[in-house]
C-alpha cells in the first residue's frame, strides 16, 4: 500500500487531504465465504442481474430503468454487505438493494454538487483527513464548528461527505472511521444534535450504508451529549454500539502521523482552509470515481464487479479481463499526481499568504 505524505510543506500546516494510508496500515483480511454463503451470494447476484427498473414511491417521476451509475454500484462487495446486514437472507438483501437504489435516486445523493454543499463546509465542521491503522479513511465531525441553522442541506452535507469517504477508500477497504469531537466553541456551546435529526441519520446509515462503520472514535463528551447518547442508544444496533470508543488514546487506532493534532493528540499539523481544502478534496474524489468508472466500463460493465479491481488493487476483473498498461495511460490522474497537485496547492496558498502579509506590512 502506498505511503502518502502526511506533513505539510515547511511554510505551515497541511491544508489538503491525504491520498493514501501509511505503509504499515493494513486492511484486515476478509474471511473466505463458506460454501453456503457462496451459494447465497450467487443467488443474490442472479437477482441483481435481473433488476430492470427502480420504482420510486415518494417521487414516482424518478422511477425508471437502471442506469450505468446504478449498475456500477451493484458490486460483488456491495451485494455481500447487504447479505451480511440481512443475516444472509437472499430475499431480504434483494429488497434492501432495490430500496437503496430508489432512495439514492429520490434523495439525489449522486447529484449533490460541491457548490450546493460548500456553505455547510466553510468552517470545516466535517473533514476527511488521514487513515486509521486498518487503512480506513477518517471522517472528522466537529459540531462546535456548526455554522448553519437546521435544514435538509445539513443532512445532505453529512451524506455527501460519507460518499466522498467511500471514494477515498483504498483497495480492500470498505469501512470508515468516524471521529467526533464534541468540544464546544465560542460560537456554539451546545454541540448536541436534535433527536429527530439523529434518528433520521441513523435510519439512513443503517438501511442504506450497511457494514460501512469501522469505528466511531469520540472525544470531549459533555454531560448533555452523554445524555443524548443514552437516549439514542436504543436506536443503535448492538454491533454498532461495540464500535463506539469514548475518550481513549486514539493513537491506538490511528497512526500518530495521520492523526490530527488538534484535540486528538496526533502529530499531523492540519489547519482547515476552505478555499484550499474543498477544491482539493473534490478533485481527488472526482479522479477516483472516474478511474473506477473507466475500469468498470473496460471490463464489460458487469453487475457484481470486484471493488478491489475498480479501486486499482488488482488489474484483473472478476470476468478475467486484464486492465492493460495502454488503458492505464488513458486513465484519469493517479493518486501520486493527485498528491502532487494538492502539495502544489498548499505551496501556492502559502505563497499567496506571504504576499498578502508583505503587502499588509507595507
Amino acid at each position: 500500500m502506498a505511503t502518502a505524505a502526511t506533513t505539510a510543506p515547511s511554510q505551515g500546516p497541511r491544508k489538503t487531504p491525504i491520498a493514501a494510508p501509511t505503509a504499515d496500515s493494513k486492511p484486515v483480511p476478509r474471511p473466505d465465504l463458506t460454501a453456503e454463503q457462496q451459494t447465497k451470494y450467487e443467488a443474490l447476484l442472479e437477482k441483481a442481474k435481473a433488476f430492470s427498473e427502480i420504482k420510486c414511491d415518494k417521487e414516482k417521476d424518478k422511477s425508471g430503468p437502471l442506469t450505468d451509475r446504478d449498475l456500477s454500484w451493484l458490486t460483488r462487495d456491495c451485494l455481500l454487505r447487504y447479505l451480511r446486514a440481512t443475516k444472509w437472507s437472499v430475499d431480504d438483501a434483494a429488497k434492501r438493494l432495490l430500496s437503496t437504489l430508489a432512495w439514492r435516486r429520490e434523495y439525489g445523493i449522486d447529484d449533490f454538487t460541491p457548490e450546493h454543499i460548500s456553505p455547510e463546509q466553510e468552517t470545516g465542521k466535517q473533514i476527511i483527513l488521514g487513515f486509521d491503522r486498518q487503512g480506513r479513511p477518517c471522517q472528522y465531525l466537529n459540531p462546535g464548528r456548526q455554522n448553519t441553522d437546521s435544514s435538509p442541506r445539513q443532512i445532505h452535507h453529512l451524506f455527501y461527505m460519507v460518499e466522498r469517504v467511500i471514494d477515498m477508500m483504498p483497495p480492500n477497504v470498505e469501512m470508515l472511521s468516524l471521529m467526533i469531537n464534541f468540544k464546544p466553541s465560542k460560537q456554539r456551546q451546545n454541540t448536541s444534535v436534535p433527536v429527530s435529526t439523529a434518528r433520521e441519520v441513523l435510519h439512513i446509515l443503517q438501511n442504506h450504508y450497511p457494514e460501512r462503520l469501522g469505528k466511531a472514535l469520540i472525544i470531549n463528551v459533555p454531560w448533555i451529549v452523554n445524555g443524548f447518547f443514552k437516549i439514542i442508544t436504543p436506536f443503535i444496533d448492538p454491533v454498532t454500539r461495540e464500535k463506539l470508543k469514548f475518550n481513549e488514546d486514539m493513537k491506538q487506532y490511528v497512526p500518530a502521523e495521520q492523526l490530527w493534532s488538534s484535540d486528538w493528540n496526533g502529530d499531523l499539523d492540519f489547519e482547515y482552509d476552505h478555499e484550499t481544502y474543498w477544491p482539493a478534496l473534490n478533485e481527488m474524489c472526482k479522479q477516483k470515481r472516474e478511474q473506477k468508472l473507466a475500469r468498470w466500463a473496460a471490463a464489460g460493465k458487469v453487475v457484481g464487479e470486484s471493488e478491489e479491481y475498480l479501486s486499482g488493487g488488482t488489474d484483473v476483473s472478476i470476468t478475467g479481463f486484464k486492465y492493460t498498461a495502454d488503458e492505464k495511460k488513458e486513465e484519469p490522474k493517479t493518486e501520486a499526481k493527485a498528491e502532487a497537485e494538492t502539495a502544489l496547492a498548499e505551496k501556492l496558498a502559502a505563497a499567496k499568504l506571504e504576499e498578502e502579509t508583505v503587502e499588509a506590512q507595507a
